[in-house]
């Protein structure tokens, strides 16, 4: 792993949206336990790092991290960056209790949300399409991995009982 070829503006705007999500999550009512607040961080770096090892890099390489395609420390806090939103996917999951029927369009918004991430990510420099990939690739992406968080956290919810007395 790599420090870093040079410190410029990707790394400094990965800081500052770490700084920003993570005063957020500080910033929100305590909602969630602890364990799952520490399962839905876990979460977001895993699914995140899944997906940029698979399609972003490896065989595939339809985008690259930062500047270069060598793993380096902001690259490994990138993926940090997944975590204050798979947070905020599940505390929003909850606090607007949505069922079977608000379903759908709770993860076509969040997806949606996604697609705006990735594209202000490509603005920064931060991530860097190639070999064909386009933004809107992405969606399913988004679609595929909300749905399976939400089926992760109902499983969770389920083995756990009430949230509340957690």
């Amino acid at each position: 792993m790599i420090k870093w070829e040079s410190f410029d503006k990707n790394e400094i705007w990965i800081l500052i949206l770490l700084v920003i999500t993570f005063i957020i999550v500080k910033l929100l009512p305590k909602r969630l336990p602890r364990k799952i607040t520490l399962l839905s961080f876990l979460w977001g770096i895993a699914s995140g790092m899944l997906f940029d090892f698979t399609i972003g890099g490896g065989l595939l390489d339809f985008y690259k991290v930062n500047d270069t395609h060598n793993y380096g420390i902001f690259d490994f806090l990138y993926y940090f960056l997944f975590a204050p939103f798979s947070y905020f996917f599940i505390y929003f999951y909850e606090t607007l209790r949505v069922n079977k029927k608000s379903f759908i369009w709770y993860v076509l918004g969040w997806s949606t949300l996604g697609l705006g991430m990735n594209w202000l990510l490509a603005k920064l420099d931060i991530i860097h399409f190639q070999h064909g990939y386009e933004l809107p690739y992405s969606f399913s992406v988004f679609l595929f991995i909300q749905t399976i968080t939400v089926l992760y956290f109902e499983l969770i919810k389920a083995k756990q009982g009430d949230l509340k007395g957690a």
